[in-house]
């Protein structure tokens, strides 16, 4: 059986990037990025409802572009997989699904302004 994980999200940044360091060197690179839906309603009225997409970079070479040219604002295209992960917080379990790109191929960042990723 064939499974394929991938997603694809076209939007704009909510906040700068933020980068950790981790002890042995490596790098995080987290953002969010908003999407939205406009439709009219059955009175005619223009709604939008805004989604924010958690996106985690862990390759390198992605976060380094993203170091430098993004910042609140900036469009760009996100490709990567669908990762849940679980963590605790004030002594309960909580879930946040994110897009991840992984080294190797995993993922890519387009930066809709002009300069791209393709990894």
């Amino acid at each position: 059986m064939f499974t394929y994980n991938k997603a694809e999200v076209l939007g704009s940044l909510g906040a700068d990037p933020v980068i950790r360091t981790f002890q042995n060197g490596g790098r995080v690179c987290k953002f969010s990025v908003a999407t939205s839906n406009r439709w009219k309603d059955t009175a005619g009225n223009w709604k939008e409802d805004t989604f924010w997409h958690s996106i985690v970079i862990f390759d390198e070479f992605n976060i380094k572009l993203a170091e430098k040219y993004l910042k609140k604002g900036s469009k760009v295209l996100v490709e990567g997989a669908m990762e849940t992960r679980k963590f605790e917080k004030d002594g309960q379990d909580h879930y946040t699904t994110e897009i991840v790109l992984r080294p190797y191929g995993k993922g890519s960042l387009t930066l809709v302004d002009g300069t791209q990723s393709e990894d």
